[in-house]
This record gives C-alpha cells, sequence and structure tokens, in this order.
C-alpha cells in the first residue's frame, strides 16, 4: 500500500491534477488531485524534504538530507537525473520558470544551478550560514535565497555572482515568496513578513505569534499565504504592494506547518503528521484530513516504573508495546516527573500521557524536557520552539503549576537537561546556557557553543553535560568549556544520552547510526540500528542498555 509511515515534510501541486508529498520516511509520492490515491513512489537514501513540479508538470524534484536533489519524470516517478553535489541536507530545489534548470539551496551554505542532466552550471557562494530557501525570479535568470545567516540574497546566473545583499537584521528567515512584478516577501522567525521592493527597499510587517516555517504566493488572485508555529494560516492580498490580511485559520493537530500549496485558486494542500496530505478551502475556512492515518514514527522513549513508554506524532502513547491512550497531537517528549509521565509538542500543549489531561498551554510547539527537585519539589522545565523554557512544578497531590517562564534562548531550544543544581539548554542557534534551579537565574551563556544547530543534550554527574549537534561532534562539558570530541557519524546527530554514570555516551543519527562513546578508553562502538533515523535515545537502568527509538516506529535496545 502506498502511503507516508513518517512526517510529510514537503507537498506540491500542479493544475488541479497531481500533488505531490516528501516525507520524513524517505519517500517521495505522487497523488491523483481529484481523487486523493496514490499513483506512484520513489526513494531518497534519507529524509525527503521538500518537492517541486516543473511549470509543465512533466517533472519532478526533490530534495533529501541524503545531500542530493532528484529529478523524476511524471507520472512514473522514473529517476532521470541525480543533483549530487551537495555537502549537507538540500532543503528546497525549484524549476527555473521557462528553462530546463533547476536551483537548490542547503545547508552547507550554498545555491546551486543544474541542468536536467543533472550537470552542475553554477555555484554560489556567500551564505554564511545554511540556505534553507530559494526562488528563481520571474523573467530572469535571477535567485532569490535566505539563509540562517539573518539576509536575503540575489545571484546573477548570467555573472554568476551576487547582485545584492540585503541585511535582516540577523533574523533567521526560512522562507520567501517573490510575485510577477519582482517584490520579495520573507518570513522570518519573529513571526513578521519582510516585504523587500524592487529597489532593494524593506518594510516589516507583523503577522504571527511566532516564526513563519513558509509563504507561498498565487500571482493570479494576488494571495500571499503564511504559515507559522503559532499553529496558523493567514491570507493576505498583495495587491497593493504590501500584505493586507484577509483570513486565517487556526490548523488542525495533524498539520505541520512547514509546507503547503495552492492546488487551485481557492484550495491549498498541506503536508501533515499523517500517512496523506490535508486540503483547505479559503473561501469556506474548511480542512479536509480525510484519508489521513496516524504514522508510527517514535519521537521519544523513557522508562517509568520498569515499563517501557513511547510516543510519536500520532500522539499515541505505547507502554510495553501495547496502545495506552492518545494525546491528539505530535508529541516529542516523555518526561517522568512527580508520578505523572508530561509530554507535549507541535500544538503547544503539555499533556499527562498516561491520562490524556491537558495540564498547561504554551504559544508555541514545545520540543524537549527534563524534570529536577526545587526545595523538595518535583519540577519539570520544558523547551519552546520560541526559546523559552516553561517551568512547571508537581504538587503532592499530582496539580500542576506553572512557576516561570525563563529565557533560555532567542531561537529554538533543542535539547534541555539537568545535573548539579543546573539547568542546560541547546538551542538551533547553536548556543548553549545554564541556569540555576534554585532560584532559576541565568549563570552562563556561550553564544557559539556549537559550530552547527545544536540538536540535544544529556546530564552528566556533578554539573555535566554533554551536548550533540549538526557539525558531527560530541561535546563533554564540566565548566562552561566543552571537551570537542570526534564521532564517527558522517550526518546530523539528532540525539545523546549517558550512563547515570557518565563512562559511556551514546549518539544517534538522523542516518540511523548509534555510537556509543568510552569516556575512559576514547574508544567508539558504532551500530547502524535503521535506516529510517534515530529520532531519541534513553538509558534503561533496569537492562542495562540504551533504547533508540526510531522514525520506523521501533525502539532499538543498544549494549555498551
Amino acid at each position: 500500500m502506498i502511503r507516508h509511515y513518517g512526517p510529510i515534510s514537503g507537498v506540491a501541486a500542479h493544475a488541479g491534477q497531481y500533488v505531490a508529498t516528501a516525507g520524513y520516511d524517505n519517500q517521495l509520492i505522487l497523488w491523483d488531485a481529484r481523487t486523493k490515491q496514490p499513483l506512484a513512489r520513489a526513494n531518497h537514501d534519507h529524509l525527503a524534504n521538500q518537492t517541486a513540479f516543473s511549470p509543465d508538470g512533466t517533472h519532478l524534484v526533490s530534495s533529501s538530507s541524503d545531500y542530493s536533489a532528484r529529478l523524476w519524470s511524471v507520472p512514473d516517478l522514473r529517476l532521470k537525473a541525480v543533483l549530487a553535489d551537495q555537502k549537507d541536507d538540500v532543503e528546497m530545489s525549484v524549476f527555473h520558470p521557462a528553462k530546463e534548470l533547476i536551483a537548490t539551496a542547503s545547508r552547507d551554505h550554498h545555491v546551486r544551478v543544474y541542468d536536467f542532466t543533472g550537470t552542475l552550471l553554477a555555484t554560489f557562494t556567500g551564505h554564511t550560514a545554511d540556505v534553507i530557501s530559494v526562488e528563481w525570479v520571474a523573467g530572469a535568470d535571477e535567485l532569490v535565497s535566505s539563509s540562517d545567516d539573518g539576509t536575503i540574497r540575489r545571484w546573477s546566473l548570467e555573472t554568476g555572482g551576487m547582485t545584492a545583499e540585503i541585511d535582516l537584521d540577523g533574523v533567521e528567515t526560512d522562507t520567501v515568496a517573490i510575485t510577477p512584478a519582482g517584490t520579495i516577501f520573507a518570513g522570518n522567525d519573529e513571526g513578521e513578513i519582510i516585504v523587500v521592493a524592487a529597489d532593494g527597499g524593506t518594510q516589516t510587517h507583523p503577522a504571527h505569534e511566532a516564526g513563519i516555517k513558509r509563504l507561498v504566493h498565487n500571482a493570479d488572485r494576488e494571495l500571499l499565504v503564511s504559515l507559522s508555529y503559532d499553529r496558523t494560516l493567514r491570507v493576505w492580498n498583495t495587491a497593493g504592494g504590501t500584505p493586507v490580511p484577509v483570513g486565517s485559520s487556526s490548523l488542525p493537530a495533524e498539520i505541520w506547518p512547514r509546507s503547503c500549496a495552492f492546488l487551485d485558486d481557492d484550495t491549498l494542500a498541506f503536508a501533515t503528521f499523517g500517512s496523506s496530505y490535508a486540503t483547505y478551502r479559503i473561501s469556506t475556512d474548511e480542512w479536509n484530513l480525510d484519508g489521513i492515518e496516524g504514522t508510527p514514527c517514535v519521537n521519544a522513549v523513557t522508562v517509568a516504573d520498569g515499563r517501557t513508554l513511547t510516543i510519536g506524532d500520532a500522539g499515541v502513547l505505547w507502554i510495553d508495546g501495547q496502545r495506552h491512550g492518545e494525546t491528539g497531537s505530535l508529541c516529542n517528549f516523555l518526561v517522568p516527573v512527580g508520578g505523572r509521565v508530561l509530554t507535549g509538542g507541535q500544538m503547544g500543549t503539555v499533556f499527562d500521557a498516561t491520562t490524556g489531561e491537558a495540564v498547561h498551554q504554551h504559544r508555541s510547539p514545545l520540543n524537549c524536557a527534563a524534570a529536577f527537585e526545587r526545595d523538595g519539589v518535583p519540577h519539570v522545565v520544558i523547551g519552546a520552539y520560541t526559546g523559552e523554557g516553561i517551568v512547571l512544578s508537581v504538587a503532592a497531590d499530582g496539580s500542576i503549576r506553572h512557576e516561570a517562564t525563563l529565557d533560555l534562548h532567542p531561537n529554538a531550544v533543542k535539547g534541555v537537561a539537568v545535573s548539579g543544581g543546573r539547568i542546560f539548554s541547546v538551542s538551533a542557534d547553536a548556543s548553549a546556557a545554564w541556569f540555576s534551579t534554585d532560584d532559576l537565574t541565568r549563570l552562563h551563556h556561550v553564544e557559539e557553543a556549537h559550530d552547527r544547530i545544536a540538536n540535544g543534550c544529556a546530564p552528566l554527574p556533578d554539573g555535566g553535560f554533554a551536548s550533540v549537534s549538526r557539525d558531527y561532534k560530541l561535546r563533554l562539558w564540566h565548566g562552561f568549556e566543552p571537551t570537542v570530541v570526534a564521532t564517527p557519524h558522517d550526518h546530523s546527530i539528532k540525539c545523546v544520552a549517558a550512563t547515570p554514570d557518565g563512562r559511556f555516551v551514546a549518539t544517534g543519527s538522523y542516518h540511523g547510526l548509534v555510537a556509543v562513546y568510552d569516556v575512559v578508553t576514547g574508544t567508539w562502538d558504532s551500530h547502524r540500528v535503521t535506516t529510517a533515523g534515530v529520532s531519541c535515545l534513553h538509558y534503561d537502568t533496569g537492562r542495562g542498555v540504551f533504547l533508540a527509538g526510531s522514525y520506523d516506529g521501533r525502539v532499538h535496545p543498544v549494549a555498551h
């Protein structure tokens, strides 16, 4: 059966006839837009991030974390070319509006242009951080790209170089959309839409309460759609050159605000955390979630009272392999605290995982959590996509109280851990921070703690911590300076866990590799446990093994 078994990260549509979806299960699927039935599928070697149709609908290009973009024929999805010069994840690829050319945006800081044979024609260098989006300018052999370096840059295929750099005050910008007249709309991590006129002048418009992940423009209707981690979509009229709000909708729990596409002038196709795509009709504010089933992806694993608990994209709690209950939305963490097990994720809601009870609401998605005691009372700190650490206490009767909101980072919190009276957190901006568990004040901050995006951290004894990053390194923190350890990984490290004595530290990658480091001997022991990617790690003290949760829905025990 053709369906997605991991979240859909990218969606594209063509002429009301086809929809294409790219997923974290490595799959590219082509659908009949009228029947919503799958027509064909193809695979990458790693996560598929985005996809796009050629203007005439005869080809698809897909972008992947296997460091390639791939060109496919439609409707059979036969592989035509591999665009393989990238040195890191390809986040986005787009077709030239009139020529057989494809541009790619990569986390290796470069924009590249290929022809349909896969021949590299141009490489544009200048961004100083990951390039997240790229678009062609209509009627010209020019490109516009946005990057985590907080700039938008224009590139000329004719000259082979940069023609303009637009500084967005260092704020990360994930997405751009360009009108036929050349106006650029950019969505940033502060929830603002930046309008860049053809002459380079800019205007800033507050649009969302959290970062904007995708902008999509419909030239025929002069409509702009923005998707945000505040769990809303907003529709803007751009006829006057500036965005004027004309509609909005709250996103259902199934929707991932990472991608959408105009199926027709009034209908959008949406990426989801499920088996198929969703649609939304703008004029009637109507969602269609038919045919979307949950996926088995495991996002978190823990052990409580000798039982193994997992939860993932479907928001279903499993205990020792048996379905126990559900929250109704994607969840990213599980943390036992004060007799409860708390979880949360895309909806910004903190749940009791075992009962499904909602105990706290935040303004943005939640990513990670760690438990600790303060004055003898169980507490938990929860890291949010908007950079906060939400501190909750659990009373003896099980009641939850919000104690504080900590400004951990200016960007998404990717990991949080507690040891020796200190809260340690790492962020998508590569920084690290320390807070006191006693008075919840900041102790220290390292802006460039990692060379790339940090993805996770774990406690070590006596106030020590381990952290991992997209730079393939393991960092061991004893104080505010790390010991940096090279790892066997050649793909981004997603997660980390350690034994209670701190001797063994396990690292898991999106490539399915678990590598365990012996701190005493300085040696590594590597295990390729899955091809689907390792999403989380936890040390099971009872069994004396690391538990590696995977996007394939399984938990793999790893010895040390």
